[in-house]
């Protein structure tokens, strides 16, 4: 590993481990924060532990305590934040305890942050992420009684500290908060490629009221802005969330019931399989599980976070929301190139695309054996195999080599 990264600089703590471009440390966020400066912070962008009906041994609060908890966070993070900067939380939502009923805990989160005499946060807009890979949950529900359809979409609210309308056009000025979907354009559907290719398009006055003009849409501009449904994982790669829990474990997420005295038979029952083979579900595995995370994880007998932020949020929001390189002119924050903060690091994804990206970063996590285990995304496999090799212990023991 690299040492100490630009970012070490605004902080007094001791940093767990650094790359190139920034530094993991390992504490309560709520303490770290308070010794970031004023108006440091370019983007913070994080998955909070979701108030989920089962506890997990990295911390979640209960749906009715959630919101005064997180809002703990807020003042910190309000304080940091440069006026130009953005807050990005994803949060999945959950089923009340034993009922088919969805709890608003988000929903009552979010009305706080952006309540003037609370949170004071902006909504710039809310995206969803789609997992059509998300385990059916609660089970009971959705495969047993059958009365719910699966849950595959969590909420992204993307805030600010400030809103200008008027800064994005202003000669010379720059947009409150920072913010550019040109950075993100997708790739033209094959129908608007023929469009532009043919430029031929119904044009004319529409029921709507629209009158679209015979050229409106065979402009080539590089590619399509992109709507707020940011998609994840496919079917197949549900394997690597269920690769790195037990079977009690992944029954006691989606099931309200009491797992521990289930035979065989009422296993795949509550499951919903009837008279199908486990071997169905088997099959539709890939090769998704064998990240270069993963597999080190696994090798060195090293836990692995098992929530694991989802690459294509903190990339699409990174990408979103800080300019690119090069920093020749960057006069905007307190180092020369933007700077991002997870404040819920789990296994450090975030960093990761940042450090990708050249953007500084900062990750926060309470639990030091997630943030040892985080580290292995920016080593090769064969740097982790020499450090192991040359101090015979466990990775943690050299996580600040």
């Amino acid at each position: 590993m690299s040492e100490d990264s630009a970012v070490t600089e605004l902080i007094d703590a001791e940093a767990t481990y650094n790359g190139d471009l920034g530094s993991a440390f390992q504490g309560d966020s709520r303490r770290l924060l308070e010794q970031l400066p004023d108006n440091s912070i370019d983007l913070i962008v994080t998955s909070p532990p979701f108030a989920l009906q089962h506890k997990k041994e990295y911390g979640n609060e209960n749906q009715s305590d959630y919101s005064d908890w997180f809002m703990e966070f807020v003042p910190e993070v309000r304080r940091v934040l440069q006026l130009h900067g953005s807050f990005v939380i994803e949060i999945g939502g959950a089923f009340k305890r034993g009922y088919p009923e969805r709890s608003p805990y988000q929903f009552q989160l979010l009305d706080r942050l952006v309540d003037p005499d609370d949170g004071g946060m902006h909504l710039a807009q809310d995206f969803y992420w789609y997992n059509p890979a998300k385990l059916p949950n609660p089970i009971e529900w959705v495969n047993v009684r059958k009365i719910r359809v699966t849950d595959a979409v969590t909420h992204i609210w993307w805030l600010t500290p400030e809103i200008n309308k008027d800064s994005a056009v202003e000669g010379g000025e720059h947009p409150h908060p920072e913010a550019n979907n040109q950075r993100v354009l997708q790739e033209y559907s094959d129908s608007q490629k023929q469009l532009i290719e043919t430029a031929e398009f119904n044009d004319g006055k529409r029921s709507s009221g629209w009158d679209i003009d015979s050229e409106a849409f065979t402009n080539d501009n590089d590619g399509s802005i992109p709507d707020n449904l940011l998609e994840g994982l496919q079917p197949g790669d549900v394997f690597e969330q269920l690769d790195d829990i037990s079977a009690t474990e992944f029954l006691e997420m989606i099931s309200d019931e009491d797992v521990g005295d289930l035979s065989a038979g009422e296993m795949l029952r509550m499951l919903g399989m009837g008279g199908r083979t486990a071997d169905n579900v088997i099959e539709a595995s890939n090769t998704a599980s064998n990240t270069h995370y993963l597999k080190m994880c696994r090798e060195f007998n090293v836990d692995s976070h098992p929530a694991r932020f989802p690459r294509q949020i903190p990339e699409f929001f990174i990408d979103f929301l800080t300019p690119a390189p090069p920093y020749d002119e960057w006069d905007r924050g307190v180092l020369d190139r933007p700077i991002v903060l997870d404040i819920f690091g789990g296994s450090n994804i975030t960093g990761w695309i940042a450090e990708q990206k050249n953007r500084y970063w900062m990750t926060f996590e309470r639990e030091q054996k997630y943030l040892d285990a985080s580290q292995f995304r920016f080593l090769t496999e064969e740097e982790i195999r020499k450090r192991h090799n040359d101090d015979q212990s466990d990775f943690g023991d050299f996580a600040s080599l």
